[in-house]
């Protein structure tokens, strides 16, 4: 739009101009008139912008007044670069108006989700006396009694969850002691096989000294196991093994739709759980130099855990 109106302007003054020729912009020439020459009429050539015009007592030739065509490009460069200077400055603009309208609009969310990870560490504060008073007073009672068992399974499991948010929470790692992997696996292993004996576990572990943060792998296998039970099929299994130092928790799945994301912090594909413990696994792994891989093929899904960092034997 901006170019035709430079050409629209050009044509009006170069109409003026053969009235007066007064105006040091344009040029003139003498023409012989052609059949299908148009007059008043802006043509755009190879070197120049012309009208013709004719001459009143003078049938065969034509006045030729023409701009050249390196000025008009210019102009049309200058177009250019104030059109490109002017959405610059509008883009600047528009960017500090949204970043301004964002501080503004994220200030109470911002002072909410402050609000919210105080109160979050105060409950998990508050809760830690409790949690072990019942885990104590559970294992002064008689285990032999289904009750207390299933009492004791769901405290313990409350405590994991615990732990898990802490270890959402926080940044730090405790200080790392030696342990046997082999002890630790059965742990968790025992606790989970009692509350889904319909599968199939297969345990082969190698005799394993760590040296790391022997709860924080705790948590890491806890996650993985929770999610090989919660998301098991009907009549599946659960297989871990040890080989080169590399720990694989197997177990039968209905598939993952997204496996690139599964450890995206709050990404599930159900709506069972909150969608942070595969994040707090990835967390605690990192943390403690052991690199995570998952692997899936025909919906079994493998956790490769690599403990050669953490190893001594």
């Amino acid at each position: 739009m901006e170019k035709e109106h430079i050409q629209e302007n050009l044509f009006l003054e170069m109409k003026n101009y053969s009235l007066s020729f007064n105006d040091k912009r344009f040029d003139i020439d003498i023409v012989p008139r052609k059949p299908d020459s148009r007059f008043y009429e802006l043509y755009i050539g190879e070197k120049a912008l012309y009208i013709l015009v004719p001459f009143p007592d003078e049938p065969n030739d034509l006045l030729k007044i023409y701009y050249p065509k390196s000025a008009y490009i210019h102009l049309i460069d200058g177009l250019q670069k104030s059109l490109l200077w002017q959405f610059f400055l509008l883009t600047i603009i528009a960017m500090l108006i949204s970043l301004l309208f964002s501080f503004y609009v994220l200030k109470p969310l911002r002072k909410s989700l402050r609000m919210l990870e105080v109160f979050i560490k105060d409950i998990i504060h508050d809760l830690n006396t409790p949690l072990t008073s019942i885990l104590i007073n559970l294992k002064m009672m008689d285990s032999k009694n289904e009750e207390v068992e299933s009492i004791s399974r769901s405290a313990k499991t409350i405590a994991m969850l615990h732990q898990n948010l802490d270890a959402y929470l926080r940044e730090q790692i405790n200080e790392s002691e030696r342990f046997q992997l082999d002890e630790l696996v059965e742990e968790q292993v025992a606790f989970f096989r009692s509350m889904y004996d319909y599968l199939d576990w297969q345990i082969t572990i190698s005799p394993l000294i760590l040296q790391t943060d022997k709860n924080a792998l705790g948590r890491i296998l806890y996650n993985l196991l929770s999610n090989a039970c919660k998301y098991n099929t009907g009549n599946g299994f659960i297989y871990i093994d040890t080989k080169d130092n590399i720990l694989t928790i197997s177990n039968s799945s209905y598939g993952i739709e997204s496996p690139e994301r599964i450890f995206e912090r709050f990404y599930k594909e159900s709506d069972r759980g909150l969608g942070i413990g595969l994040h707090i696994v990835k967390k605690l792994c990192d943390q403690l130099d052991i690199p995570i891989q998952l692997e899936i093929k025909q919906n079994i899904v493998h956790f490769h855990l690599n403990l050669s960092q953490v190893t001594l034997n």
